[in-house]
């Protein structure tokens, strides 16, 4: 227990609990879209058991570090089928575990939000709510679930990344899913209230699907980049939503 009078411990601590609270931003958008499908009642049970699984998921994931490190090793080698030979390829045309894993999580995330915004152009989900069509909670739990599973490995290889002791990593990201718990009622309020809001955060995700799916081959787009140009355009939003307040007020 002396590592827990070591203060680089703590900084290891804050630093992958902010990280790990950012790398959750898109698992409460993606959360928070799907619940407003649910009747009123509902969605506040459907957020909380999402993020719920989400910390199980993570934890579990956790416990299982060397398998989890394993799905880094070669599983589908496409260069070999296709008779590729060059080095170059051959690195961008073999599929780990993990690759496989982002690569589906990616088209979902991609199928899903492209989907929502078809639907929200075309007016598809009011013409659904007036022939008395709705999903079902099961269905919103079960989509959930399959995206707990993508953001949660990439979650925890980030945490094995940067820190050695399992138990830091476990209370970051309990630390880190208790803070979107308590968030996730206010910013799911806000997106829902705000139409051009969830169509900025369906962007969001559909550009989180691109670069996991880009990820998958070894095409790495800096996260860095992808959060700053939608905090960018929140910040456009917000300018837009406060102008068009202060209109309505003065008007």
């Amino acid at each position: 227990m002396e590592w827990l009078l070591d203060p680089q411990i703590w900084i290891s601590l804050l630093t992958l609990t902010v990280l790990e609270i950012v790398l959750g931003i898109d698992n409460i958008v993606f959360i928070s879209i799907l619940s407003s499908k649910l009747p009123g009642e509902q969605q506040g049970k459907a957020r909380q058991l999402g993020l719920a699984l989400a910390l199980i998921t993570r934890v579990a994931l956790l416990f299982s570090i060397k398998w989890v490190m394993s799905l880094t090793a070669p599983f589908i080698d496409f260069s070999s089928v296709l008779g590729i030979t060059s080095p170059n390829w051959q690195h961008y045309l073999t599929l780990s575990g993990r690759d496989l894993i982002l690569l589906l999580g990616g088209l979902f995330l991609i199928y899903k939000s492209t989907t929502e915004i078809h639907h929200k152009l075309e007016g598809e989900e009011d013409k659904l709510h007036i022939r008395g069509k709705s999903v079902t909670f099961g269905s919103v739990l079960a989509q959930i679930i399959i995206l707990d599973v993508v953001f949660s490995l990439d979650s925890v290889i980030t945490a094995v990344g940067m820190v050695d002791q399992i138990e830091v990593m476990i209370a970051a990201v309990v630390i880190a899913v208790c803070v979107m718990m308590l968030s996730a009622s206010g910013i799911s309020n806000f997106v829902n209230r705000h139409p051009s809001v969830k169509m900025l955060a369906l962007a969001f995700l559909l550009l989180i699907g691109v670069s996991l799916t880009a990820e998958a081959f070894e095409q790495s787009i800096p996260k860095g980049y992808i959060y700053f140009a939608m905090a960018f355009s929140v910040l456009v939003e917000f300018l837009n939503l406060r102008s068009a307040k202060v209109r309505k007020s003065a008007g």
